[in-house]
């Protein structure tokens, strides 16, 4: 029903457009080109109505009737449908799935072995591909400052 009325609707927009375009101004006629009274009045001489002026108050009311009949169906219509806004929150509340990342590899007792800490290497189902023992900097002792880090070195562009 509303593709129905949009139809109408865009061919009476674009009859009017044309009806007004054709037809002539009130002061179009030979004393309104040389200055005469006819066109300095309030409403001017007024002649019958041609075809084109009736064209023009039909083509009108029919613009004025399809555009309050898609304003009361598009108000009708407005509550059953979904936004856009309404789509993307359904699918953005939805958690995200989270990679767990492998942390430090402990053995059962809690401490790595050796005192040395290391880092499990495994795939994302969880079977263990490799143990890297981690190298760490010696904890200063007291009484000693602790050593400058050294600068990083800078990359050339």
């Amino acid at each position: 029903m509303i593709i129905l009325f949009t139809v109408i609707h865009i061919i009476v927009c674009l009859f009017l457009v044309i009806v007004v375009l054709l037809q002539s101004g009130k002061a179009a006629d030979l004393a309104g080109a040389f200055g005469g009274m006819g066109s300095q009045t309030a409403f001017g001489p007024r002649g019958s109505a041609t075809v084109l002026s009736k064209a023009t108050t039909l083509a009108a009311a029919l613009f004025m009737v399809t555009s309050m009949s898609l304003a009361i169906l598009a108000t009708r219509s407005a509550g059953t449908g979904s936004t856009v806004l309404e789509r993307e929150a359904g699918k953005l509340s939805r958690p995200a799935q989270q990679k767990q990342v492998p942390g430090p590899a402990q053995p059962p007792g809690g401490q790595p072995s050796g005192g040395q800490p290391s880092m499990t290497i495994s795939t994302e189902d969880g079977k263990t591909i490799k143990t890297v023992p981690l190298q760490l900097p010696p904890k200063p002792q007291e009484g000693q400052q602790q050593p400058a880090q050294p600068a990083a070195p800078q990359q050339k562009k």
